[in-house]
């Protein structure tokens, strides 16, 4: 696999380089520090894969990456950013990235971001991807009425179709259609996928009880 290589400080290329040779299947195939710089090696090395920094002085790394597509270039961009804001992972999203990584992560964080990407997957970095799970969470939930939120925190304890119906003072069948309009709302598989997704999310906490 072709990488190449693209920042506006000399230091992070040479160290970006160093961690990529680290493994057997990778070629650091070039890098350059700007846009103009940086066409002209995608377009002599066409590389499977681009490092790419979201800031380059006075440009835009997503001007690269439009660029790039202009001209047929269909290789899977990476980008990498002290940004953590929701403002610039959305527009790279929208720009098609195939991998958002913070300048803070550590060397196996990138190199596993490499191997995901160039097995056609997505990687967004931890923090970036718990933020988004959660804005993406509230527009779901907001559309389950105030009882199916109501059969989903207590699903996310770990409550049974009858400790549920007696909590919430409704018969079990309605709460077997609640969790069926839970499921539907939240694309969601069971209950137990149901349960954990209460959890991630915040909306509940499963505390399980322990016997002495």
């Amino acid at each position: 696999m072709k990488i190449v290589i693209v920042d506006d400080h000399p230091l992070v290329r040479k160290g970006l380089a160093a961690v990529i040779s680290m493994q057997p299947n990778v070629q650091f195939a070039g890098e350059a520090k700007n846009q103009r710089e940086a066409m002209l090696v995608l377009e002599e090395t066409q590389p499977d894969l681009v490092l790419l920094d979201l800031k380059l002085a006075d440009e835009s790394g997503l001007d690269i990456i439009t660029a790039a597509r202009r001209i047929g270039f269909s290789g899977k961009f990476i980008l990498l950013t002290s940004s953590a804001s929701r403002e610039d992972f959305l527009k790279a999203e929208e720009a098609g990235v195939d991998g958002y990584v913070l300048k803070e992560a550590l060397p196996e964080e990138l190199l596993y971001a490499i191997q995901l990407v160039s097995k056609g997957r997505k990687y967004y970095d931890p923090t970036i991807l718990e933020n988004k799970l959660r804005e993406d969470a509230g527009s779901l939930t907001d559309e389950l009425t105030p009882k199916e939120r109501e059969v989903l925190i207590e699903l996310g304890q770990g409550a049974c179709n009858r400790e549920i119906a007696a909590k919430l003072f409704i018969s079990e069948f309605t709460v077997k259609k609640h969790v069926s309009q839970i499921l539907a709302k939240l694309r969601l598989a069971d209950r137990t996928q149901a349960a954990l997704y209460a959890n991630a999310i915040g909306l509940a906490k499963y505390e399980p009880i322990t016997t002495i």
